[in-house]
């Protein structure tokens, strides 16, 4: 397993040492499921994955629903079809509950998707907003509301749909032992180097179009949808609607993505198994490779 902050350099570790050690891919990332949105979410590309497989990748359009359970069964069926193969999956990403969900073998409540309270607690959401619910949230699961940013409204408003659905706290997910032998590397980097290559990928996006990408999304998707108020999309939505310049857009872009980066680091660092590496001599090992 291949874990860490946005832009800590996991893709290409991933893919040099899936080659040595004949493994497969799965993505532990909850944007790169959607189709099309390709370089707001950092996605590998088709001709990489000819060569490499991966999974959980391009499995839903942007406007479907997609779940931690969802993930989570889809995942599991994935490794055991590897493993029947006699290979190795390789988990990648920084979605720190895919990640919990597999090494902590969650056994996560039950509650399908329920699409007339979830449009009541957007609602919300938009006439009270963010703040409002997460301190319903705190007062129902203080847990939950703990890990819960109120600005990831889609974690958000799931957990409240849980807890009011259940009459269950969702943070009383149960932990399992994992059925896997797991081996997690985590990718660090000191804060203000790791800015800067968030700052410098923002950059190269912008420049291989991703605001091309995402007016082709606006033209053709409700901008509420949770796959479109991901980091990047969200703020170039807010440029097309004319409430942000172009450059205040994707300064709050960087500004965001750094935000989100700290938060993943925050939740990893909580994982005493995890073995770190650093980044810098990462990458120095992966330039020499090639």
């Amino acid at each position: 397993m291949i874990l860490g902050p946005t832009a800590s350099g996991k893709t290409a570790f991933s893919l040099k040492l899936a080659l040595e050690i004949d493994g497969e891919i799965i993505s532990a990332d909850s944007r790169q499921i959607y189709r099309t949105m390709d370089l707001g979410t950092d996605k590998i590309s088709a001709t990489i994955q000819e060569k490499i497989r991966h999974y959980m990748i391009d499995i839903r359009d942007p406007d479907r629903a997609y779940s931690l359970a969802d993930f989570q069964r889809e995942s599991r069926r994935i490794i055991e079809d590897i493993h029947q193969r006699h290979k190795i999956p390789l988990l990648v990403g920084g979605t720190g509950l895919y990640i919990s969900a597999i090494v902590q073998n969650y056994q996560l409540p039950e509650a399908p998707p329920n699409p007339g309270l979830r449009q009541e607690l957007e609602a919300e959401l938009e006439k009270e907003g963010a703040e409002a619910l997460h301190a319903m949230l705190a007062e129902l699961d203080p847990l939950a509301a703990s890990k819960i940013h109120p600005n990831n409204h889609r974690y958000l408003i799931r957990a409240l749909e849980i807890n009011l659905a259940t009459k269950k706290p969702v943070s009383q997910a149960t932990k399992q032992e994992c059925p896997y032998e797991v081996f997690q590397i985590g990718i660090d980097w000191p804060n203000e180097v790791l800015f800067e290559r968030i700052n410098g990928r923002v950059e190269e996006q912008m420049e291989r179009g991703l605001l091309e990408e995402t007016q082709w999304l606006f033209e053709r998707y409700d901008k509420n949808l949770p796959s479109m108020t991901g980091l990047g999309y969200k703020q170039l939505i807010q440029y097309l609607e004319r409430e942000l310049t172009l450059d205040e857009a994707v300064e709050l872009i960087k500004s965001e993505t750094r935000n989100y980066a700290r938060r993943q680091k925050t939740w990893f660092k909580r994982d005493p198994s995890i073995y770190w590496v650093e980044g810098a001599e990462l990458m120095k090992e992966l330039v020499g490779a090639e």
